[in-house]
């Protein structure tokens, strides 16, 4: 009776994880449709007195489509810059352009990039590890160290964080993969891999 119980509740958490990607795109879909597709389906009713499911959703898919071409030519990126230009001298919308800016230009990396490696910080006291991943470096100028830039996600969520500057010697690796590290954060330690192959864990330097 207790295996069968256990087996129940194991596919029943399975279960959950499955519903949880499928939800968020409901929600996705859910958004387009109310905010998008309706209002236009509705305007095209009260304009042409005829409805089109999808014609939103469509419509909005050409704006982006028609959007990349072009930003992809040079006549597009002279516009880009010059829409940077006059931004950058409204101080709100200089932010927020920045920012999305910051956002395009790590999602256009290619799959690996945006995100260097794993790394075990003790960041709260000795002894106790966080998971961190080195997003880049920079350079002290005068000791002409590198130093890593670390990114300490929330867990579950992994888009929410801190960024903090460490040395190479204060991080060891783990020897996971980006996936292995992003399934521990957003599994919160459910899932993941089993084994840290340094010895560094049992010393603090």
């Amino acid at each position: 009776m207790k295996k069968f119980i256990k087996h129940i509740k194991m596919y029943m958490f399975r279960g959950v994880l499955a519903a949880i990607p499928l939800a968020l795109s409901f929600f996705v879909l859910r958004f387009f449709y109310i905010f998008i597709d309706k209002r236009i389906v509705d305007f095209f009713d009260r304009t042409f007195g005829y409805r089109i499911p999808g014609i939103g959703i469509l419509l909005f898919l050409l704006i982006l489509y028609f959007l990349g071409v072009l930003t992809s030519n040079v006549l597009g990126r002279q516009l880009l810059n010059f829409f940077e230009k006059i931004s950058n001298r409204i101080p709100i919308i200089k932010t927020t352009y920045q920012v999305g800016k910051q956002i395009s230009a790590t999602l256009s990396l290619p799959e690996g990039e945006v995100f260097k490696r794993v790394v075990l910080l003790d960041y709260f006291r000795p002894g106790v590890w966080t998971i961190g991943f080195v997003t880049g470096t920079v350079v002290d100028k005068i000791s002409n160290e590198k130093l890593l830039k670390v990114f300490v996600p929330t867990v579950p969520n992994p888009t929410s964080g801190i960024l903090i500057i460490l040395k190479e010697t204060q991080v060891i690796d783990p020897c996971w993969t980006i996936d292995q590290g992003m399934k521990v954060v957003i599994s919160g330690g459910i899932i993941g891999p089993e084994e840290i192959r340094s010895s560094r864990l049992n010393t603090y330097e």
